[in-house]
């Protein structure tokens, strides 16, 4: 079990939480499966609505603008002829969607590389709370500072304890960006330098990130008895 401290918000030590090593272990980090990730998310945020206008949608008329036989010239059927000035475009970009399917498990592995990474470079912050009795944007600057966020910052709260005093405190930060717990992707964790939970929030994310790993262990384990049987 890696132990990581909990601060309050003037960056004083409160407490301490185990993170479980199914998760935030540095051999849990998989750089191949984190670019995967970022890949796919940079590819489904791509708004693909590129396009071209072919010989049917470029402007000229229809009309044929000699007779097939007889003057000697290169036979033509109309202006829009894609080998002519102006003409339409072949095989251009049309509108289309980047999106592809990305495999939960595969994501949820990103997920733990990316905890696991942030956990080895000193990077992720607990906090017991993300409350401030006011929701100001300078008080929510101050304690960024006293907790050592000198650049950007990802905020990582818990649903059922997310209050609007902590939305509008933190949304007019600069390069500071507030997410749900089961909305975080790898893609946040690796854009910001730092990354800032909650203790609920990290204690939530982190059990059902092992319950997922020891599910994928168990069917590993299950696959490869079914295999020596086979054998």
């Amino acid at each position: 079990m890696a132990n990581v401290d909990v601060l309050n918000l003037n960056g004083e030590k409160v407490g301490t939480l185990e993170l479980p090593d199914a998760v935030f272990a540095p051999e849990q980090v998989n750089e191949a499966l984190l670019w995967e990730a970022v890949k796919h998310y940079r590819a489904s945020q791509r708004q693909g609505t590129h396009a071209t206008k072919n010989r049917k949608l470029v402007a000229g008329s229809g009309k044929k603008l000699w007779k097939q036989k007889g003057t000697g010239r290169a036979r033509v059927g109309s202006v829009r002829s894609p080998i002519w000035r102006h003409g339409g475009t072949v095989h251009g970009p049309q509108p289309r969607s980047y999106d592809y399917p990305f495999p939960r498990k595969k994501l949820l592995g990103a997920l733990r590389s990316a905890l696991a990474a942030k956990l080895a470079d000193g990077k992720l912050t607990v906090v017991d709370s993300l409350e401030i009795k006011e929701a100001k944007t300078k008080l929510y600057q101050l304690a960024l500072q006293k907790l050592g966020v000198t650049r950007s910052a990802l905020l990582v709260e818990n649903g059922k304890t997310l209050t609007q005093a902590v939305v509008l405190g933190a949304r007019n930060l600069q390069g500071v960006e507030l997410v749900l717990n089961n909305e975080v992707h790898p893609y946040d964790l690796l854009r910001y330098d730092r990354a800032v939970f909650s203790r609920s929030a990290i204690e939530q994310l982190a059990a059902a990130l092992e319950r997922s790993a020891s599910r994928r262990k168990t069917a590993t384990a299950a696959d490869a008895d079914a295999k020596t049987e086979a054998a």
